[in-house]
């Protein structure tokens, strides 16, 4: 991945994230989701936007829906902030990775006792 990537993708994030918090007035979008990653093209013309969101199945998808059917609007915004010579057409998919650890923290929790837990952190 190159460096103009790599800035162009973090440009993203968080401009997505600020347009995601201050912009979109749909009261079906939850209150917690979160831009954790931005995956820009090499040809800068596309760019995967993986988001997390806070809830059950039905809010992820509800809120999948949201932001496809926002997408256009999204992208007329950031035309108008950001200095690119084409802005990404966006792609937004589920990150459930955050879950994913915190459901392994869990089990391993489960697995050892607290006391063992801290000694093992400690010997990191």
């Amino acid at each position: 991945m190159s460096r103009r990537t790599d800035r162009v993708n973090g440009l993203l994030r968080q401009e997505i994230s600020g347009v995601l918090a201050t912009e979109i007035k749909d009261h079906r979008l939850p209150a917690l989701v979160s831009v954790t990653k931005v995956e820009v093209s090499p040809d800068l013309r596309g760019a995967k936007v993986f988001v997390s969101v806070l809830g059950d199945d039905s809010e992820k998808a509800t809120a999948l829906k949201v932001l496809l059917s926002a997408t256009g609007f999204i992208h007329r915004i950031l035309r108008k902030k950001l200095n690119l010579r084409s802005v990404p057409i966006l792609e937004f998919r589920l990150d459930e990775s955050i879950e994913k650890d915190i459901e392994f923290q869990k089990l391993l929790s489960q697995m050892m006792p607290a006391a063992d837990l801290e000694k093992n952190l400690d010997d990191c």
